[in-house]
This record gives C-alpha cells, structure tokens and sequence, in this order.
C-alpha cells in the first residue's frame, strides 16, 4: 500500500507547468476478476488522450505526456499487488501513482492544476490519531489517518520490554508473578521510559493515542504515561501477531466517535455562526477567502465538483457548468488553498455539508 501524507502531497497542490491530468478509478485486490483493473485502465488512459487531443494537443504531444501512464499497462507486479482504488497524476514535470484503501469513483480532471479532493479524507489532519503496540517482543508505533497506517520509530523509545527488564521470557513472567509489586514497579518505570520518548515525539500535538497490549500492561502504562490524549480504552490482548493492517483495523472503531465529534461540534459552530459574517456557504466568497487565508474550517462534497476561473489579480471568481480547459474544479481549489493556509477541511458526503449547502466555511475572521 502506498503511505499518503500532507507533505507527499504537498507538490501536488501546487500548480504545475501546462497540463495535469488527475486519474481515480477503484481497482479490485484480488480473484480472477482483477484483470478488469488493467482492462479499466486501458479504456481510461483512451479516454484521456482523445480528450487531449479534443482540447487542441497535437496526437504526438498527448503520446509523450502519457507515455508513464500507458507504461504501467505492462507491469505485472503492479497489477498484482493492488488495493481498493488507484490515483494517478500526470502532467510533463511529474508522474505519480498510489494504490490505495479506499474505492474512488472513476473519475478524469484536465486542467492546468492537479485534482485532490477525493484525497482528503485520507490526509486530513483532522483525521489523525496513533497506535501505540506493546507485546512480548516488540514495541511499535504507528502514525494513522482513517484509512491508512504507518509504523515509525520515535527517537528514545526502547524496542524491547524483555531486554530491558532482563526477563527471558516477559510473557511468562508476568504469569507467575501478576501482582507482584516489584513487577509492577520495574514495568512502570520502563514504560516511564517509553512515555519520554513519546513526550518528545508528539509535543504540541492533540492526536489521539491509542495503546494496543494486555489489560495488565495497560493498566501501568496509564500510570506511566504524560501524555494527555491517551484514550481510555485501548486494543485489548497481545498485539505481537497483529499486522498494521488489523490494527489500525480494531483502532479505528476507537477513535471514530472521537472524530464524530469533532466534526458534528464543527458544524454547529456553522450554524452558530450562519449570518454574523463568520460563516458563509457562497462558493465564490469562500474561494476567495480560501486563497487569503480567511477560512478555519471548510466542508466540501466528495464527488461533486463545480467547474470555474479565479483570478488572484482581481479576486474576481466566474462559474461554469461544465469542465474545460482553463477550467478547475473550485471546491478542489478551496479545499487545497484552506490546507495550504493551515485551515481544516472535511471532504464529506454532499448529504453532510451543513445546511444542505454544496460547500460551507466557517472564517477565522
């Protein structure tokens, strides 16, 4: 799987020289049905150089530009190793592609700046959280987002409980000697350990940290730990035979409520604000906001887009129906400008943008 982050994406958001061509179809992982993801493919890459060509590219030029593209046609182990949906971006100065856990709907924007909105939801730092997993052998630590996990070692944080207690058999002596208070005594004072090396790590961050591990060990971690955004409940049992993939996959039930929140608590201060100035679901001043960096919070539809211009020069913005070169989709245009700027954007289904609106914004001023 490939591991999407804001600052892998960042390039992307800026705007690039001449065309970009921004590609999402969902793929299959397995069975006899995968040949459809090449045969998909194929009829998207088609698709993509007629409209090339159909938009004043000469047969030869739209051929050079996607030459990456049509390579990938032939690379068998790529097609053999793939996840729920594919994202590619193309222009002359870059080509890239990511296979991962989540099932676009196909989809081709042409304009002269990438599309990323159906990226959102995946590395939004509103979505953020960590795992924590201690077992018998190993600690490890992943930085997650909703649909994705990635395991990291933090700086000062031991990789081994048995070595550092000096216990052959850690499991085996917790067993024997459950209660024992220089057990517990020598177990908080490693994970006091393992906390100062997560102290340093996650300074100045609010994401919520989730500890996978028996219910004994998690019950000293508590003690140990500084950290204020531990969540009180945690994986339950040894994590040692868990791969990041089921343990993002039991983590995720977790934290969800805490991100419901979070949202639901952003869209009543929509409504709180609807009117005072401070809040507004008009397409054209939030896409001028979003480039000034006026907007705390922006909520756009996932699979909707609204076709236009903006002029930075004159601040003037003008909508169109339909897509065409020159034009861009300006929802995915605000939803980059608000990230750029250090603002939150939710990339929501059309039925959860407060009010019914296609986009809202709340302002920070």
């Amino acid at each position: 799987m490939d591991i999407l982050t804001g600052d892998i994406l960042e390039p992307l958001m800026h705007r690039q020289m001449g065309i970009c061509v921004s590609v999402y179809m969902p793929t299959l992982r397995k069975g006899t049905e995968i040949q459809q993801n090449q045969i998909r493919y194929k009829n998207l890459l088609k698709k993509i150089e007629e409209s090339l060509i159909s938009s004043d590219l000469r047969p030869s030029e739209a051929e050079n530009l996607m030459t990456p593209a049509q390579e990938l046609l032939g690379d068998v182990p790529f097609w053999r190793n793939q996840k729920d949906g594919l994202a590619l971006f193309i222009s002359e100065e870059l080509f890239r592609y990511y296979r991962l856990p989540r099932k676009f709907k196909e989809l081709i924007v042409i304009t002269d700046r990438f599309h990323l909105k159906p990226l959102i939801p995946m590395t939004s730092s509103n979505v953020e959280f960590y795992i924590l997993a201690i077992s018998q052998n190993k600690v490890r630590f992943f930085e997650c987002s909703r649909y994705q996990s990635k395991e990291t070692r933090p700086r000062g944080i031991p990789e081994n409980i048995s070595e550092a207690l000096n216990f052959d058999d850690f499991e085996k002596h917790l067993q024997l000697h459950t209660g024992s208070e220089d057990t517990k005594t020598n177990i908080l004072q490693y994970f006091k350990s393992v906390d100062r090396g997560l102290r340093k790590y996650l300074k100045g961050k609010k994401a919520a940290l989730v500890f996978a591990g028996v219910d004994y060990l998690y019950t000293i971690y508590s003690e140990a730990n500084t950290y204020p955004y531990l969540v009180e409940r945690g994986i339950s049992g040894n994590p040692e035979g868990l791969s990041a993939e089921e343990l993002h996959k039991l983590a995720w039930p977790i934290v969800e409520p805490i991100f419901e929140k979070e949202k639901a608590d952003k869209m009543a201060q929509y409504s709180q604000n609807a009117g005072t100035g401070l809040a507004s679901d008009n397409i054209e001043e939030i896409v001028r906001s979003s480039y000034h960096g006026r907007i705390g919070t922006l909520f756009v539809p996932v699979g909707i887009q609204q076709w236009g211009t903006f002029n930075p020069d004159t601040d003037e913005v003008h909508l169109s129906k339909r897509a065409k070169m020159g034009n861009e989709d300006l929802l995915d245009f605000a939803a980059i400008e608000t990230l750029l700027n250090g603002g939150t954007v939710y990339a929501v289904d059309p039925k959860e943008v407060p009010h019914g609106s296609t986009v809202a914004a709340i302002f920070r001023y």
